[in-house]
């Protein structure tokens, strides 16, 4: 091969590596979007966590006793995939007559 013919390869080898190259910084048609991730299976951990700050926030007039009971309620539906039922908000306070 003479250096005419070795330059001409070369620059041919050099020309259509720049073109792949471009074609791989811009595709011309969209990835295929990820499919969303699993949720994680729960854990009798999380089912008290989510349990108790429910009992916190919607019954914090009842005793400790009583909400105890609720969560336990609470975790047995969680942990047997049944959904929770939406924690009943207090009552409200009357307003003192003036």
């Amino acid at each position: 091969m003479n250096s005419f013919t070795a330059r001409r390869l070369a620059l041919a080898v050099l020309l259509l590596a720049t073109a792949l190259a471009g074609c791989a910084a811009n595709p011309t048609s969209a990835p295929a979007p990820a499919a969303p991730a699993p949720k994680p299976a729960m854990t009798h951990t999380q089912a008290a966590l989510e349990c108790w700050m429910a009992t916190e926030h919607g019954r914090q007039d009842l005793p400790l006793d009583k909400r105890a009971d609720i969560v336990d309620a609470c975790i047995k539906d969680k942990m047997s995939g049944k959904p929770a039922p939406a924690a009943a908000k207090p009552a409200p306070k009357p307003k003192p007559k003036t």
